[in-house]
Parts: C-alpha cells; sequence; structure tokens
C-alpha cells in the first residue's frame, strides 16, 4: 500500500513539473515582413545569446565583449547582422524563403526565450479593372496572386464578392457586373496583411451609362434632332418647289407649241 502511495506521489510530481515546463514555454509571436525591406527582431542581446532558425539551429551567436558570428549558414552572409550598441538582431534584404520561426535566446542573465514566427509579403501591385461591355457594364478586375492574397469587389463599403487561391504562380480574377445605377461607387480591393491597393471601374463604362446622361447632354440631342428635322424639311419644300417650277414651265412649253402648231 505504501509503495502505491509513492508511485501515485511520483506520477503526480511528475504531471506537475510537465505542466510547469509546458506553462513556461514562451509563447510564439506572429510577425510579418515585406519583402526587401529590414525585419528588426523585437528582443535585445547585449552580451550573449543565439539567435536561432527552425531545424538549423543557432545562425547567429553572441559572445561577450565580440562581434555575432553570422557566417554558420551560407545564406545569411552579408543578411543577418546584430548590432553591438541595441543588441538587436536584423534580417537586411528580406525574401520570401526567409519566413519561419526564429528564436532569440538571452543568455546575459540567466536564460531567456522569445519565439518569433516570421511570415514575409511581397506588397501588391495594383489591380486592373477591364470593360467587357460598355453597355451592360460586365467588369473584370486581376491581380498577380501570392501569400495569403484576396481580391474582392465593393460597392460603397459593402463587400459584393471575393476570391483568393493556394496558387500563388496565377493571376487572381473576378468578374462584375454593375447595376445601372452608381456605377462610380464601385472598386476593386486586393490586399494582404501588409499592403492593400485599390481600382475603380474605368470611366468608359460609367459614361455608358444612360442614367449619366446630364441635362446639357439632353439639350445638345434634342437640339441636333431639330436641327436634322429642319434640314428635312427644308429639303422637302425646295424639292417641292423644283417641281412644281419644272410643272410650270413644262405646261408653258406645251402652250407654245399648240398655238404655233
Amino acid at each position: 500500500y505504501l509503495s502505491q502511495c509513492v508511485d501515485i506521489e511520483s506520477l503526480f510530481l511528475s504531471t506537475v513539473l510537465c505542466s510547469a515546463q509546458h506553462s513556461a514555454q514562451p509563447e510564439t509571436r506572429q510577425v510579418n515582413g515585406i519583402v526587401g525591406t529590414v525585419f528588426y527582431f523585437p528582443e535585445r542581446v547585449l552580451n550573449s545569446g543565439n539567435l536561432l532558425y527552425g531545424d538549423l539551429g543557432s545562425i547567429a551567436h553572441v559572445y561577450p565583449g565580440k562581434q555575432s558570428n553570422t557566417n554558420l549558414e551560407k545564406r545569411y552572409k552579408n543578411h543577418l547582422h546584430w548590432n553591438n550598441v541595441t543588441g538587436v538582431f536584423t534580417l537586411s534584404d528580406l525574401q520570401i524563403y526567409d519566413s519561419g520561426v526564429y528564436t532569440v535566446e538571452n543568455t546575459d542573465e540567466g536564460k531567456t526565450k522569445h519565439i518569433f514566427q516570421l511570415t514575409v509579403y511581397y506588397v501588391l501591385s495594383k489591380p486592373q479593372v477591364t470593360v467587357h461591355d460598355d453597355i451592360s457594364c460586365s467588369v473584370m478586375c486581376s491581380v498577380e496572386n501570392g501569400r495569403e492574397v484576396t481580391l474582392s469587389w465593393y460597392k460603397g463599403g459593402e463587400i459584393l464578392n471575393q476570391t483568393s487561391s493556394p496558387d500563388h504562380n496565377i493571376t487572381l480574377s473576378l468578374p462584375l457586373k454593375l447595376d445601372e445605377q452608381n456605377r462610380d461607387s464601385y472598386r476593386c480591393e486586393a490586399a494582404n496583411p501588409v499592403s492593400k491597393e485599390t481600382a475603380v471601374v474605368p470611366h468608359s463604362c460609367i459614361e455608358s451609362d444612360p442614367s449619366k446622361v446630364t441635362d446639357g447632354d439632353e439639350r445638345t440631342r434634342g437640339c441636333l434632332i431639330i436641327a436634322v428635322i429642319c434640314v428635312l424639311v427644308a429639303s422637302g419644300l425646295v424639292g417641292f418647289a423644283i417641281y412644281l417650277k419644272k410643272r410650270r414651265n413644262g405646261h408653258s412649253h406645251a402652250g407654245i407649241s399648240f398655238f404655233t402648231g
């Protein structure tokens, strides 16, 4: 019985220790970077410590009183730096492949770890809106795809439809047929976690909307119609006058011929 109690107590202590160790694990922070820029890890190592990356282990080691060794992996040469004044690690000229889990390990006083899940994104290009049919105003919005890119159509503040794709090598496209009214209230938006770009409907489509005709346009159209009618009437009158004149001349010649005979 005593042996069973000891076993239970040992199991309990082991469970408590495992739980404590698990709870002591640092929380992984989600951070974003942009291709071509510099990323600053928001934790410092002033005297001694490491920067670890995924399964590679330490990619930079800081010795007391010395510069960091950043040549442990060839791909980080002239790419990873440590500032001996601020104690901050930086990655310059970020690329998509720099995404991953990094651990800043500080051994200045004791040992602390800070884990970062870095995700690197491209800055989005501006989406392009093309008109397929001017009369019905059917349009297509397109943008080059990438990591976590969404393409959306909005009318005012309301989202109408949206698309995305895990295939980063394609062009995202999203069609839309606009209503006859308020066509200029539509916009297409491409977005990812680090950037957002917007495009509007081309004027050729907006101006083709009959509801967009102004009073001035109506007056001009009316004047043109009246002018055409006047020309037709005048042409008719002139033609009729010429016909009458020819007819009179014909009668006159006939009378003279009869008298002479």
